[in-house]
C-alpha cells in the first residue's frame, strides 16, 4: 500500500504534469509573472465554469474575503454575522476592517450556519451575513438570501471550501457555491478541491458596479497607472499560478467526483458503527465536494483515535478544536455559552480522515478497518 496522505498533492500532480510543466516553462520564457495572458484567461474560463459575471483573480482566499468586504463599503462598527465554527480567516477580515464580528452557533449535521441563530443575531447595525460552505457542502442559501432580502443585507458568501458544489433551490433552479450571495470568495491554496501550487484567490459577483470597484481595490485602488480612486493594496494572482489552476480547472468536476466516490466508501465502512456520523448530505448529490471528510464521534476518546491513527501511519485533522468564539483575539462579553451548544461540541466530537483525489480502495479499507478496531476496543 502506498504512503497514506492527508491530501496527496503529488499524486495529482503526477497526473497532470505533461500539461502543468510546457505551462511553467512557457511563462519562464515570456515572463509575463504578473497580470499576463494566463491570469485572463483562467479568469474567463473560471467564469464560464461557474456561471458568474465576473471573477477578479487574487493573491489569497483571505485578500478575496477582506476586498470582497471593502468593495461593498461597510465602515467601521458594521456588524457582520458568520459561523462560530470555521476557519479564523473568516472572522479575521472583520476585525481587520474595524467592523464588529457577531459569531453565531451551527447545525448539528451538516455544521453550516444556523438560519435561525441569524436571524436572532441581526440589530440594526448588522450590514452583512457571511455564510462558510463548511467541509464543501452549500449553506442553507435560498434561506439566508431571504433574510438578507428582508433585512437589507448584503450576502458574501465563504467559499474556499467548496467550489464546484451545486446548489439546488426550492424550485429545483441550480447555481454553483459562491454566484449566490451578492459577492463571494474563494481560496487556491494547495490543499484546496482547486488548488496552486503556492497561494492563490478570487472574488466573485454578478454586480458590474461592484466587480469594477474590487478590480481597483486589487491593483493599490488603480484604474489607470498612477491614478488611485479607491483605497486598495496589492492582491494579485501571478501567471503561474493561474497556469496550474486553469488546467486543474478542466479537471474539476472529474476531482470532486473522485471526492464524493471516496466519501461513499468511507460511509459504506462505517454504516453500522453507532458511534460515528458519517458526513450529512442535504438536497442533491452535487451540493457536497467533500473538502473534508469529517466523522462526529459519540463516547469515543477523539484524543485517544487521534493518536492511534498516527501510530499506525494514518494522517487526520481536528477541524476545529477550539470555537472562534473562545479564541483569545475574538473574545467577546457579548457572547453567552448557552447560544452555542453545538459548536462547543463539535469541537470535541469531530474527526477530518485523508481526503482527496488519489484515494485507493486499500487506503481507504485500511483506514476503516483501524477506526473501527480502535473503537470497538
Amino acid at each position: 500500500m502506498k504512503k497514506i496522505q492527508m491530501v496527496d498533492l503529488k499524486g495529482q500532480y503526477i497526473g497532470i504534469k505533461d500539461a502543468v510543466n510546457p505551462a511553467i516553462q512557457e511563462i519562464l520564457e515570456n515572463t509575463s509573472f504578473i497580470n499576463g495572458p494566463k491570469v485572463h484567461e483562467f479568469q474567463k474560463n473560471l467564469e464560464n465554469y461557474l456561471g458568474v459575471k465576473h471573477v477578479i483573480p487574487c493573491a489569497n482566499g483571505t485578500d478575496a474575503l477582506q476586498i470582497a468586504m471593502m468593495g461593498l463599503g461597510l465602515k467601521p462598527g458594521d456588524e457582520v454575522i458568520t459561523a462560530d465554527f470555521t476557519f479564523a480567516a473568516t472572522v479575521e477580515v472583520i476585525a481587520l476592517l474595524q467592523l464588529t464580528p457577531v459569531l453565531v452557533d451551527v447545525n448539528p449535521d451538516d455544521f453550516n450556519i444556523d438560519v435561525d441563530a441569524i436571524k436572532k443575531a441581526i440589530t440594526p447595525k448588522t450590514k452583512a451575513i457571511v455564510p462558510v460552505h463548511l467541509f464543501g457542502q452549500c449553506a442553507n442559501m435560498e434561506a439566508i438570501m431571504d433574510i438578507a432580502k428582508e433585512h437589507n443585507l448584503y450576502v458574501i458568501e465563504d467559499n474556499a471550501q467548496a467550489i464546484g458544489a451545486t446548489y439546488t433551490f426550492s424550485n429545483g433552479k441550480k447555481a454553483k457555491a459562491g454566484t449566490i450571495g451578492h459577492v463571494a470568495s474563494t481560496s487556491f491554496f494547495p490543499s484546496k478541491n482547486l488548488g496552486c501550487y503556492g497561494d492563490g484567490g478570487a472574488i466573485f459577483t454578478n454586480n458590474d458596479d461592484l466587480a469594477h470597484t474590487i478590480r481597483g481595490i486589487v491593483n493599490h485602488g488603480m484604474y489607470e497607472r498612477y491614478h488611485h480612486d479607491v483605497v486598495g493594496v496589492n492582491s494579485r494572482l501571478d501567471s503561474i499560478q493561474a497556469a496550474v489552476l486553469d488546467i486543474k480547472l478542466r479537471k474539476l468536476d472529474s476531482y470532486n467526483n473522485a471526492r464524493r466516490e471516496a466519501a461513499k466508501k468511507y460511509n459504506e465502512a462505517f454504516k453500522h458503527i453507532d458511534k460515528i456520523t458519517t458526513p450529512y448530505e442535504y438536497g442533491s448529490s452535487d451540493n457536497h465536494v467533500f473538502h473534508q471528510y469529517t466523522l462526529k464521534l459519540k463516547d469515543v476518546d477523539r484524543d485517544g483515535l487521534v493518536a492511534f491513527l498516527n501510530e499506525n501511519n494514518i494522517p487526520c485533522g481536528v477541524y476545529y478544536p477550539i470555537p472562534l468564539h473562545k479564541q483569545k483575539a475574538y473574545k467577546d462579553d457579548r457572547y453567552n455559552e448557552a447560544d452555542f451548544e453545538v459548536t462547543n461540541q463539535l469541537v470535541k466530537d469531530v474527526i477530518s480522515l485523508p481526503m482527496h483525489t488519489e484515494l485507493d480502495d486499500e487506503q481507504i479499507t485500511y483506514i476503516s478497518e483501524k477506526i473501527i478496531e480502535f473503537i470497538n476496543g
